[in-house]
């Protein structure tokens, strides 16, 4: 019989694991309060007509079709347009399982919501490891906040939610000195986007310095050929164009590579929007993650943002900076790391000092940020025009063509074959068309919306044409090309025509996408 001093000696070493327990569970309670508050904002704003067939649409139709085990063409980019000749990212077809037990763009976006949230769990838990529970939480609560991971998580689907938590990942792995597992955590970003092979190879020259200088070299170089291959011969191969679809995103430079090399520090730091985008981008780790040569793995995707010549990579907005917020953190952690194993005698004040900085930085930051929609009354109030939606919306049947207005596509996409109105398809670039001879509907329903959406993160308007221009190509419509009034409701107008077996016409003038 079990006496009360043998009972003691087994309870008390549970007691004692208690703490430790709980340490464990820490990065991943973070983990998922962050998914549900990301989810919650990403999920109202589909609910309320925000998110856009440029860019969800885009990426339900590839992975519906990489679900029913096909390659990921779009129609939405132009026919029989291969996603994978816009962007490299193959491993996008890993969403394609979950998408065929709930095939809904809130599949993709509560996917999005969960891979940016786990990225919090091992930047928390090296935290926790080298610098403790309060900093731990510090950690959790900067990165999970911060305005680079809100802009993405407020902003539709996009295939780089894939690499936040490989490359946080990857960070922690570094930190610890496990150079094998580093790269293996890495590596995949050869598969998520073209330019993501240069990050893989900047963890390879971090490597090379550090540790171990074979292993460093020959990831530095695979990061290099991979992201090479695919711009030259992968994408072009998939673009209809056979060309790399955002090569005109890149400054044709100043006649000599002596030349480009010389001006490209000033490139990258005018207009004045670059320079405030450098400051904000490590402004969440109080600029402390400037200390650690860890911040280096930034500097690709810094430098091809602030060289392109596209105006939307330059600012805050979307999702570019998402696959910063990694490096940032995981900077401040090895920066303040360094602080605490010195031994100075204010090096315990110097910490604690620098996270109540990172914290009342993260404070401030908020509400000039997409999060800060949670706090907005219009976040959660429906309006008679978003009911007048769902009402046309739910009359078109499952299995049809559809041309849709840029907020309504991916309401259907789930459902239906669905192109841009107007005038699109297209086939692999946008924009330029004769005004005067658009190329005619061919789809058997027709959405239009003529309220002007909300606009974050675009400015306020219509797109892809002036209001004036899709109204005249929507009176075309029925005029001219056989389409019957269906319903009209508060400026949103359905129109039918049954199916034709003819192919979407192609444009004959193309310029560069966003992206």
């Amino acid at each position: 019989m079990r006496t009360i001093a043998d009972r003691t000696i087994q309870v008390v070493p549970a007691v004692l694991r208690l703490p430790r327990r709980a340490s464990a569970l820490l990065p991943w309670a973070w983990a998922a309060a962050l998914c549900l508050l990301y989810a919650t904002v990403a999920v109202r704003r589909h609910v309320l007509l925000r998110t856009t067939g440029y860019d969800l649409g885009i990426f339900e139709q590839a992975v519906r079709a990489y679900a029913e085990l096909g390659a990921p063409v779009v129609p939405l980019r132009g026919p029989d347009f291969n996603l994978l000749g816009d962007h490299f990212h193959p491993l996008l077809a890993a969403l394609a399982p979950l998408y065929r037990i709930w095939p809904s763009p809130l599949c993709l976006l509560i996917a999005q919501s969960a891979l940016l949230a786990l990225a919090v769990v091992p930047l928390a838990r090296w935290a926790l490891r080298v610098l403790g529970r309060r900093a731990a939480h510090v950690v959790a609560a900067g990165y999970g906040l911060s305005w680079g991971i809100a802009s993405a998580a407020a902003f539709d689907f996009h295939e780089v939610a894939l690499a936040v938590p490989l490359l946080a990942h990857s960070l922690e792995a570094l930190g610890r000195r496990r150079w094998g597992h580093a790269v293996a955590w890495a590596a995949p970003l050869l598969l998520i986007k073209e330019d993501l092979g240069l990050t893989l190879a900047a963890v390879g020259v971090y490597i090379a310095i550090k540790g171990p200088r074979r292993l460093g070299i020959t990831t530095a170089a695979a990061g290099l050929t991979g992201s090479l291959i695919e711009i030259k011969l992968l994408l072009p191969a998939f673009n209809p164009g056979g060309d790399y679809a955002h090569g005109g995103n890149l400054s044709d430079g100043y006649g000599s590579l002596l030349s480009t090399l010389a001006h490209a520090p000033l490139d990258a730091l005018r207009p004045d929007i670059k320079a405030m985008t450098l400051v904000l981008v490590f402004a969440p780790s109080a600029l402390l993650a400037l200390r650690s040569p860890l911040s280096l793995i930034a500097v690709p995707t810094l430098a091809w943002r602030m060289l392109s010549e596209n105006g939307f990579h330059w600012g805050t907005a979307f999702h570019y900076s998402a696959i910063l917020m990694p490096v940032v953190f995981a900077g401040l952690i090895d920066a303040l790391a360094v602080w605490r194993r010195a031994g100075h005698p204010l090096a315990a004040r110097h910490v604690r000092a620098s996270l109540a900085t990172v914290l009342a930085v993260t404070a401030v930051m908020i509400p000039s940020f997409p999060l800060a929609q949670l706090a907005q009354r219009a976040t959660w109030r429906t309006t008679p025009h978003i009911e007048a939606a769902r009402e046309l919306l739910a009359k078109i049947p499952d299995g049809t063509t559809v041309a849709a207005s840029n907020r309504l596509a991916p309401q259907l996409t789930s459902r239906c074959t669905v192109v841009l109105f107007p005038t699109f398809p297209v086939d692999s670039e946008l924009y330029r068309y004769d005004r005067t001879a658009f190329p005619p509907p061919t789809t058997e329903w027709i959405l239009h919306d003529a309220r002007a959406p909300e606009a974050w993160p675009y400015k306020t308007g219509h797109w892809p044409y002036p209001i004036e221009q899709q109204e005249a190509e929507l009176k075309a419509a029925r005029e001219r090309h056989g389409y019957a009034l269906v319903a009209h409701r508060d400026g949103l107008t359905l129109l039918h025509r049954p199916a034709r077996p003819t192919r979407p016409a192609r444009p004959a003038v193309m310029a560069p996408a966003r992206e």
